[in-house]
């Protein structure tokens, strides 16, 4: 299985990258630069997509292994995320935040909607139906990683505090809260580990890889995501 290079996936992540870079240069010229550890988590953030999206983990999770598209996902939907959070200030958001339609949307980095919106689409993802037509149709996919992506990254800016959130939000409610996500999460990863039948029909029909059954390639992505929960979540 080959490298994928879709304008339409490296498009985006190059003009994020160098939207980036430009509010970063500025503040330099300001005189407040950017630390240089969150210059690195940004950039690590933009590599990780671009590992999802153009290595053969792409080809390989699309059409053959259901744990090796657990990985992109993961990637896409959580590590990502992550780091390009870390990456992010108040200060070099400060002009994205200005416009009333994006205060408007603020709403969505709050808690009690930033968590349930993550677990419903986590879920919902997974359910054998949407899947599998993400699997059938190019932009049901496109669609399915877009909104991973949304969801993880609203899901890292309420638990990390980068922007503004209720007052009884401290560090109890937030180990709460990364307690939850971690629980929503293993459940998934356990009924994949544990299942006896596979729930993806695209898979079953797949030519077999690595010498992996369908049921064995969903328990190992269920594993996959299980230890990836485990790791962020300590």
């Amino acid at each position: 299985m080959g490298w994928t290079f879709e304008p339409g996936q490296l498009v985006p992540i190059a003009i994020v990258g160098a939207l980036y870079a430009r509010r970063a240069w500025t503040l330099r010229r300001r005189g407040r630069p950017m630390p240089a550890w969150k210059l690195a988590s940004f950039g690590g953030g933009l590599v990780l997509l671009l590992a999802a999206v153009v290595t053969p983990i792409d080809s390989i999770g699309e059409e053959r292994l259901f744990s090796v598209h657990m990985v992109q996902h993961l990637l896409i939907g959580d590590l990502a995320p992550l780091l390009l959070v870390l990456g992010l200030s108040r200060l070099l958001l400060r002009p994205l935040l200005v416009p009333r339609a994006v205060q408007r949307l603020r709403f969505l980095t709050h808690p009690l909607v930033a968590l349930p919106l993550w677990a419903a689409n986590l879920w919902a993802w997974h359910l054998p139906r949407l899947y599998d037509a993400a699997l059938d149709h190019a932009p049901v996919h496109a669609l399915q990683h877009a909104c991973f992506l949304a969801a993880g990254m609203l899901l890292w800016t309420t638990l990390l505090g980068l922007l503004p959130g209720p007052r009884w939000f401290g560090v109890g409610a937030r180990l709460a809260s990364l307690g939850f996500v971690w629980v929503t999460g293993a459940a998934l990863a356990n009924i994949f580990l544990w299942s006896n039948r596979a729930f993806y029909a695209p898979y079953a029909d797949a030519p077999r890889t690595w010498g992996l059954s369908t049921v064995a390639d969903q328990r190992v992505g269920g594993g996959v995501m299980l230890v990836e929960m485990m790791i962020v979540g300590t």
